[in-house]
């Protein structure tokens, strides 16, 4: 109950900018357009709408963790949390009050991405469901991103580090934008020691029907979101200890 009623104020929170949801939803489908136009002139296979749409959407998700660190490092700026560390709300509710308002919005962000990518000429299946729920714990990556840094770092460091810097990361190392063969090496055994290309590959065999290929990838994304929310909770934990 403690943490239902938390979670209704932060959705309060995100509500009043929505502008930046529009832009969290809207960027994705930028993305898609674009490269898809560009696919028209210079046909690439990396850029083909059913394999692309799948990285897009992975990719558009960064903007998650930059809304969840946001929103607890505000937070934690106003000293509003402080003033809550005198109610019976646990650590764990301060998170999840955080993560689950996101989790529509990562779903909205897919959804959207994936219409657009219907009326570019990608083939409608039962496929595309699959992909789209696939999101949701790969979201929980991004939003337990951003809840630790949020937790740890002051509001501009930690829009610095959920902004520029993870968007970057998700870009290079998520097999979005290029194959990761045609650089190889120790660049390769890197990106797949991170979830983000896994997150990709995931979404890339659940959106063509190729279940089985995803269970490998799956356990990455259920193991880094698990983790990392927990690490965001006992992370918060110790700040309100020493709050």
């Amino acid at each position: 109950m403690k943490m239902t009623i938390f979670a209704k104020r932060t959705t309060k929170e995100i509500i009043r900018d929505p502008l930046a949801v529009l832009f969290g939803i809207g960027f994705p489908v930028v993305l898609l357009l674009l490269l898809s136009a560009i696919n028209r002139n210079i046909p690439n296979d990396l850029f083909n709408i059913e394999r692309l749409t799948p990285g897009v959407a992975v990719f558009g998700l960064s903007f998650m963790s930059l809304f969840s660190a946001q929103l607890i490092a505000k937070d934690r700026a106003s000293s509003f949390l402080t003033r809550l560390f005198t109610t019976p709300m646990k650590a764990a509710d301060y998170i999840l009050g955080y993560a689950l308002p996101l989790v529509p919005i990562a779903l909205a962000q897919g959804i959207v991405c994936y219409a657009v990518a219907l009326i570019l000429g990608m083939k409608f299946s039962l496929s595309i469901v699959v992909a789209l729920i696939m999101l949701i714990p790969i979201s929980f990556i991004y939003i337990g991103i951003g809840l630790l840094c949020g937790t740890v770092f002051s509001e501009k460091a930690a829009t610095a580090i959920c902004g520029a810097l993870l968007t970057n990361l998700t870009a290079w190392l998520s097999g979005t934008w290029f194959d990761l063969n045609l650089v190889g090496g120790a660049f390769k055994a890197v990106a797949y020691v991170l979830p983000f290309v896994h997150a990709v590959d995931m979404g890339k065999a659940a959106a063509i029907g190729a279940y089985a290929d995803m269970l490998p990838h799956l356990w990455w994304v259920l193991a880094y979101g698990a983790a990392l929310v927990v690490i965001a909770v006992a992370t918060f934990r110790r700040g309100m200890k020493i709050s």
